[in-house]
């Protein structure tokens, strides 16, 4: 293993000979990039959450998508309450990615439907997107517009006021450490801060929903824990987020998890439930001893 920090080699050598555990090897790499402090999350400290009596912020009823005669999502059916970090994990090609599409009005569901806040995606889409914030796989930006115009144009799509988008715009590029990029191509800028773009253009309008879909993956370890920093602090506003990940120990932080495979949920519940539930000590021994699991139900093994 080769661990490179700011151009320079840090590490060299077999992983076992720096740290015993994956887990203990991510936090020696972050102590020898400088370690990490966990800071307030300025995003949600300033965050103007919109008060709601609805029970659960999403739903998903009985979601299905058939292509021809493929069912890429087989009727799927979660509840979540307000302020929870729900994390849809699974392989690649289970459907995750489908499901969010769904969700957010991107695909028709073949039948089913999900609500935001409420509304019934198939009925009104435009009101239901308005109250999600959407971070996608590859990030959601404009490669040949800058930082402040991405922020000036989802600003402008989320619908803040012409005369407050500037203000919204400084603002938040202050509280992601954007302002020294404003004047850079997004197509230039490094991953991490791609990913602080991405997610700050997703907030930008205070949504009460979240959904980020693989958010993370790619980039470095410090900067995923800022991203989770944020997420926690966001939950802790009432802010609803919907995640789907590779990571196990992102799973870890999610308050339910719903294990998709095969287009359809095969177990739902707090990671602890899911561990005792395959009798697993890590949330990857649990992801593969429950995917074999329900392989051998189905007569795939």
């Amino acid at each position: 293993t080769v661990v490179i920090d700011k151009g320079k080699v840090i590490f060299h050598g077999p992983p076992e000979t720096l740290a015993a555990t994956s887990a203990d090897f991510e936090r020696e790499v972050i102590r020898m990039m400088g370690g990490y402090e966990e800071k307030e999350s300025q995003i949600a400290a300033h965050y103007i959450y919109r008060e709601s009596t609805v029970e659960y912020p999403v739903e998903a009823l009985n979601l299905l998508k058939m292509y021809g005669n493929f069912a890429a999502v087989k009727n799927n059916t979660f509840h979540i309450r307000k302020g929870e970090i729900f994390g849809l994990l699974g392989p690649n090609g289970a459907g995750k990615s489908t499901s969010f599409k769904m969700m957010c009005g991107l695909a028709r569901p073949t039948d089913g439907t999900a609500k935001i806040m409420g509304v019934d995606i198939r009925k009104n889409p435009t009101l239901a997107r308005s109250y999600l914030g959407y971070m996608a796989q590859k990030f959601s930006l404009y490669g040949n517009m800058s930082v402040r115009e991405n922020l000036e144009f989802f600003a402008g799509i989320y619908g803040i006021p012409l005369a407050k988008i500037k203000e919204r715009v400084d603002s938040i590029a202050s509280y992601f450490g954007l302002t020294v990029y404003f004047d850079q191509l997004s197509e230039k800028l490094p991953l991490g801060i791609k990913q602080r773009l991405s997610l700050a253009c997703a907030l930008i309008h205070n949504p009460p929903i979240l959904f980020l879909d693989e958010a993370t993956s790619g980039v470095d370890v410090v900067t995923r824990k800022e991203f989770w920093c944020h997420l926690r602090a966001l939950a802790k506003k009432s802010v609803t987020i919907l995640i789907t990940t590779h990571f196990m120990d992102e799973a870890e932080y999610c308050d339910n998890i719903s294990l998709f495979y095969q287009g359809e949920t095969i177990a739902v519940g707090t990671p602890a439930a899911l561990k005792s539930q395959a009798t697993a000590a890590t949330m990857e021994e649990a992801f593969i001893t429950l995917i074999n699991r329900k392989d051998a139900e189905s007569g795939r093994l």
